[in-house]
């Protein structure tokens, strides 16, 4: 298991996105379209399929490729018990995702923060533990200095999971993305990295 991969809790791992995701990922929104149409873009039918799903995870490895954008997945999987993925054991219902985006080097080391879990699952911890694991990868693997993510007011629940996580409120951006159909404002926070 590579650095970027790691059992959460339970058997739930996380790990890079990969192609082979599509449709677990497209049933994974269509079970969660109601949940996630609050605090997410307007989502077309077409959002929604294996083969729109397929597109996005390309032009995420791509960015990926670049250096610019790491995707992760959470998937339900089981545990062999000494904590590794038998060979060839990648399929498992996919609950959740956690992605660095905009990564940039250079004086700033920075990259935003987003992620979902899916609503069988919230208030178990889950998104504090993977955010942690996006920030502890970010640090360490990245060298970056901080990440940055923004919430709506409103979502208590992502703003609970980005304090456990350490983050710190800096701010309000007016109509900062059109979420739901509408342009809205956010709350961001940062959470600043130690040194490895």
């Amino acid at each position: 298991m590579t650095g970027s991969s790691a059992y959460l809790r339970g058997g739930l791992l996380i790990r890079l996105l990969e192609v082979a995701d599509a449709p677990a990922l497209a049933r994974a929104y269509q079970r969660n379209l109601e949940h996630l149409a609050p605090w997410e873009p307007k989502r077309t039918d077409a959002f929604l399929t294996t083969g729109h799903q397929a597109d996005i995870i390309r032009v995420k490895l791509a960015q990926h490729a670049l250096g610019t954008e790491v995707p992760w997945v959470l998937v339900e999987e089981e545990d062999d018990g000494g904590g590794t993925v038998c060979a060839g054991h990648r399929a498992g219902r996919v609950v959740g995702a956690v992605t660095l985006t905009g990564i940039v080097h250079g004086p700033f080391l920075s990259a935003n923060l987003g992620y979902w879990v899916d609503h069988e699952l919230t208030g178990q911890g889950i998104g504090t533990a993977a955010v942690l694991h996006a920030a502890n990868y970010a640090r360490t693997t990245l060298g970056l200095h901080r990440i940055q993510a923004a919430t709506l007011p409103h979502n208590t629940a992502s703003r609970r999971i980005l304090q456990r996580a350490g983050f710190r409120e800096i701010g309000v951006a007016p109509e900062y993305l059109k979420i739901a159909g509408q342009w809205q404002d956010h709350l961001l926070h940062q959470l600043i990295l130690p040194h490895p």
